[in-house]
């Protein structure tokens, strides 16, 4: 395993780190001693960053890691996420920030993903989306910024809302945030325009999510594959989304073959090398649900860098879809 910078926050982080929404049960049905061993699996290979949240599996997933951890000596961060109060996802514009992530939601939010947990100190905490609509009066930040002051949390973070990462960049800018996740794959290259120089100038740690496009970009899916009703992938490659990504897929396989690296590199392997060949990049959590993906995924990281002309090449895959939330 390889490590990186996480941003200014002094700790050198996985290359690959554990994305562990999976573990709470909404990529279709997962036993805990699966995620169990997966998660011993990945920390024996040298991982030692874990990306979880509030809403993966209402909790499940975080009290799965802390059963972990407590077994465990390594010093390993963990990174959750606070989802804001009920309301529309992602945050409308007119939506007050004041009323979505409220000093008393939040401080009763955090001492529950303390417990989780299992700590009296969180890694990092994120809110999990966000609208530029805060932008001017982000006084959610100066709340976490007290939490952090009275011992709480470590790092704050932000997960960028998915249908304008941008949003974020000017928080990054003003030092409002430590960390930020990001989406940045194959497909979606946008943040490498402004967002990831942004984080390099200013020492923000960035996490990736979603290097394999839920899986399109590692190659194994078919134009007509169908997911389960309790499986997320089932509403993202809604209609005819999975068939339009597997042919891109199919593109990006091509450029492998041609480069001469299909012998060397998986398909999922040149997704997270692609990502990891940005230096603002600090780690990249793709999903992990058993111990074959925890080797397959950490194995990306001994991998040898692609070389210049591919990841040139490899730029043109870049997909203008924005976010589907609904429609085609």
């Amino acid at each position: 395993m390889k490590y990186r910078p996480f941003g200014n926050s002094g700790w050198n982080v996985s290359e690959i780190g554990f994305g562990a929404w999976a573990l709470g049960g909404q990529w279709g049905s997962q036993d805990d001693s699966d995620s169990i061993a997966a998660l011993n699996k990945a920390i024996d290979l040298g991982v030692n960053f874990i990306d979880t949240a509030q809403m993966y599996g209402d909790g499940r997933s975080e009290r799965v890691i802390a059963k972990v951890l407590k077994e465990r000596s390594e010093e390993v961060y963990v990174a959750t996420k606070t989802a804001p109060n009920d309301g529309p996802w992602p945050p409308s514009p007119y939506c007050k920030a004041e009323e979505r992530y409220s000093e008393s939601y939040l401080r009763a939010n955090i001492e529950e993903r303390l417990t989780n947990l299992g700590t009296d100190c969180l890694d990092v905490l994120q809110l999990h989306t966000w609208t530029r609509a805060w932008n001017n009066d982000p006084v959610p930040f100066e709340i976490l910024g007290r939490l952090r002051d009275e011992g709480k949390l470590r790092l704050i973070g932000i997960s960028t809302p998915e249908h304008d990462q941008n949003a974020v960049i000017e928080l990054m800018r003003r030092g409002l945030v430590d960390v930020v996740q990001v989406i940045y794959n194959l497909f979606e290259q946008e943040p490498a325009a402004e967002l990831l120089p942004v984080a390099a100038e200013t020492g923000t740690g960035i996490i990736v999510r979603v290097v394999f496009d839920e899986g399109a970009l590692t190659g194994k899916y078919k134009v007509g594959h169908q997911f389960p009703a309790d499986d997320f992938r089932s509403n993202y490659f809604a209609g005819d989304r999975l068939d339009r990504a597997v042919v891109r897929a199919d593109e990006v396989r091509r450029d492998i073959e041609e480069a001469g690296l299909a012998a060397s590199h998986t398909m999922a392997d040149v997704a997270i090398k692609f990502v990891l060949a940005h230096g603002g990049v600090s780690t990249v959590i793709p999903g992990i649900r058993n111990v074959h993906q925890a080797e397959l995924n950490t194995a990306a990281c001994e991998k040898p860098d692609l070389p210049e002309a591919l990841l040139e090449r490899l730029r043109r895959h870049n997909w203008l879809r924005a976010f589907w939330y609904s429609g085609k």
